[in-house]
């Protein structure tokens, strides 16, 4: 398992997916979103909970959900379910772990060792939510803890409500939180996903979250709800135009190359070798979504 293969693979749309709901978890192989997070935390009661590890499991292990990657929330550290969550979710063997409430490097490691001793295979992520203080001031630590984190997920209700913010739009009350992760994030090579907006009638503000997610540097967002996921989709997918863009940096820095030219420009603009890497970026990205 490596970090750059993980950051490869898009990660638009997530979608969490209540894993108490046989219907649901069998709607979610028609949907097109990049990967699932199948819930047995908030969603599910507690008197629901057994039930739904059974169904989640079983989903996860049957490989019927396509391209999608597929990934189980469990419930968070400390709570009398996390521990059979973990022992379920390793024979199971996802794509991912998702572990509400990270709020050290100490949990990331309790959660590793707990995995690799249920016998989870490597290639079964961990995804670590983030969504507190004190994870934000610890985020870099969080990030570093383990090569088999690849995800930060932004659990931004919760921050929210232990800041005493508001939500508004814009997101002003959360922006030094989301930079920080997002730092921590690049600074260790993870991928990290925005939170959630909550209100799925007002597709308007949604399309605006998006934008700003990914005009932050975002890799993708998380969802609750199927109608959110195309607006998501194109929103953190490169345009006709980047891809147009990005085609051309890359042949004139080469041709600049080839011919011992020291300056380039496009389209007025000067080149560099920073430009022409997130070119390459932006290619594989289109590539990697082209090939859904």
């Amino acid at each position: 398992m490596t970090d750059a293969n993980a950051i490869l693979r898009p990660r638009r749309s997530v979608l969490y997916m209540p894993g108490a709901n046989e219907r649901a978890l069998e709607k979610a192989k028609t949907i097109p979103t990049d990967a699932l997070i199948l819930d047995l935390e908030d969603s599910v009661a507690p008197d629901a909970k057994g039930d739904a590890r059974k169904r989640v499991a079983a989903a996860a292990a049957s490989g019927e959900y396509g391209y999608r990657e597929v990934t189980i929330r469990v419930n968070s550290p400390g709570t009398p379910w996390h521990d059979d969550d973990l022992r379920a979710a390793a024979e199971a063997g996802p794509d991912a772990v998702v572990v509400p409430k990270v709020d050290s490097p100490e949990t990331v490691h309790a959660v590793e060792r707990a995995l690799e001793a249920a016998g989870a295979p490597d290639r079964t992520a961990i995804w670590a939510m983030v969504e507190t203080p004190q994870a934000m001031l610890d985020a870099r630590a969080i990030a570093a803890a383990s090569r088999r984190l690849t995800v930060l997920v932004m659990g931004t209700n919760d921050l929210a409500k232990e800041l005493h913010a508001e939500h508004v739009p814009g997101r002003a009350p959360l922006l030094t939180g989301l930079s920080l992760a997002l730092l921590a994030a690049r600074a260790n090579g993870k991928v990290i996903l925005d939170g959630v907006y909550n209100d799925v009638t007002d597709l308007t503000g949604f399309e605006a979250e998006c934008v700003q997610g990914r005009q932050f540097g975002f890799d993708g967002k998380t969802l609750i709800h199927p109608k959110q996921v195309e607006i998501c989709n194109n929103a953190f997918a490169p345009s006709e135009e980047e891809v147009d863009k990005a085609g051309r940096i890359i042949a004139a820095f080469e041709e600049a190359q080839a011919e011992g030219r020291g300056v380039v420009t496009v389209d007025g603009k000067m080149i560099e070798n920073l430009h022409v890497e997130d070119a390459r970026r932006v290619l594989a990205l289109a590539a990697a979504v082209a090939g859904r």
